[in-house]
């Protein structure tokens, strides 16, 4: 059975020339060609020995994701529907902005962590994702993307997608890894967003993934309003989730994103909108608002326009830093908490 190429890092490629006699100096370029160029030229790289060329060739697995369903928005939004080897599918976003595209990646088939706000919790959890599957859909969307003649780029992957991506931590830790390799796909750490719901075992492990940036679905102050939104915090409550962030190391000027959920008549009020500029004013913040994005059988609302602005400038006024997330993929169920296999 072959291994999969897309879990291979520098240090592994280096061990797989040195076993075949090769210098591992042509190692960065055999992970650019695995990554960038999708093992396209081996037999043209005239560095590389027939033998290891031949290797990289045929003990590999080259394999991506297959699209099973493609929906465009009418706001440039791409979605894609991508099967697994097992039949389980999973779904990734491409978000269009001005001279790049944000790729918006799920960690887990379905979801545990059972949110009320979230369409992927309607299906329940079927397994954590591998690292290959997960590198799978950045690479079947860089090839999209190419055949769409589009010539802006992913610079950003956000785990915003299908999961809780701390409950898949190891797979998460290997993909960044991956990600951020220089000679392969080459991002940067700040390019990289993980979302989680407050999962305090992952959270305990959060510098293990060496500076990425970390996203915390707050969505309310108030734990009787939070646990019925999520309901993991029964069991990890805000403070002791934000004590942990507390303890986090960032560089200097990172941020953590608050994300809060706006929903009507919920968490819409001003006194929500004190609570929660009081409770985050002494910690370095960036408030993400969210619209609530409906989904079928939701027993929510989305606010209207004039509230969402309203809730924004309450926040202002007591000297929070705020944005309101533009809402984009809304019409083909690509936006946030919409996704589902």
């Amino acid at each position: 059975m072959k291994s999969k190429a897309y879990t291979l890092t520098l240090d592994q490629v280096e061990g797989e020339l040195s076993s075949l006699g090769n210098s591992i100096d042509t190692a960065g370029l055999v992970l650019n060609l695995i990554y960038r160029s999708r093992h396209k030229s081996f037999e043209q790289f005239t560095q590389l020995s027939k033998k290891a060329s031949e290797h990289f060739q045929n003990n590999f697995g080259y394999e991506l994701p297959k699209v099973i369903r493609r929906q465009d928005s009418t706001d440039g939004t791409v979605k894609l529907l991508l099967g697994l080897e097992d039949g389980e599918s999973v779904e990734s976003v491409l978000l269009p902005f001005y001279k790049k595209y944000t790729l918006c990646v799920s960690s887990q088939v379905g979801c545990a962590m059972n949110c009320k706000f979230c369409f992927t919790a309607t299906q329940g959890f079927k397994r954590n994702l591998k690292a290959h599957e997960i590198i799978g859909q950045v690479m079947k969307a860089k090839e999209i993307l190419k055949e769409m003649g589009e010539k802006r780029d992913i610079a950003n992957v956000v785990f915003m997608g299908q999961g809780e991506p701390l409950h898949n931590f190891d797979a998460l830790k290997e993909a960044i890894h991956i990600l951020t390799e220089p000679k392969g796909l080459g991002l940067g750490k700040r390019s990289i967003t993980v979302s989680t719901s407050g999962y305090l075992p992952g959270l305990e492990r959060f510098e293990e993934l060496g500076g990425v940036n970390l996203a915390l679905s707050l969505h309310s102050t108030r734990d009787d309003v939070r646990s019925k939104l999520i309901p993991i915090n029964n069991r990890y409550p805000l403070d002791s989730v934000l004590e942990q962030i507390n303890r986090l190391k960032r560089h200097e000027r990172q941020t953590v994103e608050y994300e809060y959920l706006l929903i009507n008549d919920l968490n819409d009020s001003k006194d929500d909108a004190k609570d929660l500029a009081r409770v985050l004013m002494e910690r370095t913040h960036m408030i993400n608002i969210i619209p609530f994005n409906p989904f079928p059988g939701s027993i929510f609302e989305r606010p209207k326009p004039e509230r969402v602005e309203e809730f924004k400038q309450w926040l202002v006024e007591e000297g929070a830093r705020v944005m309101v997330r533009k809402t984009k993929g809304d019409d083909i169920l690509a936006a946030c908490g919409q996704l589902k296999s």
